[in-house]
C-alpha cells in the first residue's frame, strides 16, 4: 500500500524520506555512516541507501569509503542546500534536533515531544505548529537544559517549551496532565537505553554502508 505524503511537508513522498533528509543535512558539520543513520530514523539500511544515493546525485551530499563503512556529508556548497535545511528545520527538525541535543545531557531518564507537533508527525490533521511541546524524565542539571533549549530554539526557529519531572514524581503521577499525554501522540528523543532510535538486526545491517 502506497503511503501518503508526510502533513509536515507533503512536497515528500514520506515520512522516514523526511527524517533522513533532517537527520544528514541538518548536521552540516558531521559525518556519518549510512548505518547509523537507519539506526537514527529507525529505517531500513537499503532505504536509507536509496535516499542518500538521490541525494548525492542531487549534489547534496558527498560520500566516501572508509573501509567497509560508507560515510556521507551535506554539500552546503550547493545553493539549494541553505532554503532547504531552512525548511527542513521548520518541519522534520525537531526530532533530529533535539534527539542530538539532549542525548548529550546527562541525568535524562526520557524525553519525548507531544502536542501538536507530534500529532502532526503521527499524521493527525491541523496547522503547522507554532512551538514545540517536550517532556523531559530525570534529573538533568538545568542551566545545561536551558542551553539546550536556546540553542534548539535557534537551530529551529521557534519556541521549544519543556516541561522537567522527576522520575519517581512521573513513575507515581495518575494525574490528567500524564493521561492526557499517554493518550496523544508522542515522538521519542531519549530512552533508558539512550535515544530513540530504530533497530535494524540482522544481516542487511551493512546494506547501507555498500
Amino acid at each position: 500500500m502506497k503511503r501518503a505524503a508526510p502533513l509536515l511537508l507533503p512536497l515528500l513522498r514520506t515520512r522516514t524520506q523526511g527524517d533522513i533528509l533532517a537527520a544528514v543535512l541538518l548536521h552540516p558539520g558531521q559525518e556519518q555512516s549510512l548505518s547509523d543513520v537507519a539506526r537514527l530514523v529507525g529505517a531500513s539500511p537499503a532505504t536509507v541507501l536509496r535516499e542518500v544515493d538521490r541525494l548525492e546525485d542531487a549534489g547534496l551530499v558527498t560520500t566516501r569509503r572508509l573501509g567497509n563503512t560508507r560515510l556521507a556529508r551535506a554539500r552546503t556548497d550547493n545553493p539549494v542546500y541553505a532554503p532547504l535545511a531552512e525548511l527542513l528545520a521548520v518541519t522534520f527538525g525537531p526530532l533530529a534536533v533535539l534527539r542530538d541535543l539532549l542525548t548529550d545531557v546527562g541525568g535524562i531518564t526520557r524525553a519525548f515531544i507531544y502536542g501538536s507537533w507530534a500529532a502532526r508527525y503521527h499524521e493527525q490533521p491541523g496547522s503547522v505548529p507554532g512551538d514545540i511541546d517536550v517532556l523531559v524524565i530525570g534529573d538533568p542539571d538545568r542551566d545545561r537544559l536551558a542551553d539546550v533549549v536556546d540553542e534548539a530554539e535557534k537551530e529551529l526557529h521557534r519556541e521549544v517549551n519543556v516541561r522537567r519531572v522527576s522520575a519517581a514524581a512521573w513513575e507515581t503521577d495518575d494525574g490528567p496532565f500524564k493521561r492526557t499525554i499517554m493518550s496523544s501522540p508522542t515522538v521519542e528523543l531519549v530512552t533508558d537505553e539512550g535515544d530513540a532510535s530504530g533497530r535494524n538486526d540482522g544481516g542487511e545491517g551493512t546494506l547501507a554502508d555498500r
